[in-house]
């Protein structure tokens, strides 16, 4: 008989080059004041998850060379917001590469992408569907 393991999802860390740079970003595009540790990693957390932005130099504890910077093409970090026609017109003031504009998907959410400034993809979204709606009520 195998004793079950209890798993609870708390947080993505994004490896940088410039941790100050990218906190800003995110803390302009999403309203939420970073927590910092110290120079090399801070946290934005928000009720149902934190983003944690951390430093190259935090890598070789781990593992070196585990990590690399600016490198991801394969993960969409994704924020739910209220109104994502409204945010768009906030981002448009500091976002540079965007990836499309609001769009409502076949699953019924109306998103928003975009990079960051070290190029990782971002998924603004807001439910528009009475499904979705269900999904993410809060």
């Amino acid at each position: 008989m195998s004793e079950e393991i209890i798993v609870d999802f708390v947080s993505i860390r994004i490896i940088t080059e410039d941790v100050e740079r990218l906190v800003s970003f995110y803390e302009q595009a999403t309203g939420v004041t970073a927590n910092w540790g110290n120079e090399n990693f801070a946290e934005l957390a928000t009720a149902a998850g934190t983003l944690a932005i951390a430093s190259t130099r935090t890598v070789p504890v781990f593992a070196p060379g585990a990590a690399r910077a600016a490198a991801n093409h394969s993960v969409i970090i994704e924020f739910l917001v209220d109104d994502v026609d409204a945010v768009y017109e906030k981002l448009g003031r500091f976002v540079h590469d965007f990836v499309n504009q609001p769009t409502t998907m076949p699953w019924g959410n109306r998103s928003l992408l975009f990079r960051d400034p070290d190029g990782n993809l971002v998924n603004f979204f807001t439910p528009v569907t009475p499904e979705a709606k269900q999904k993410f009520s809060r």
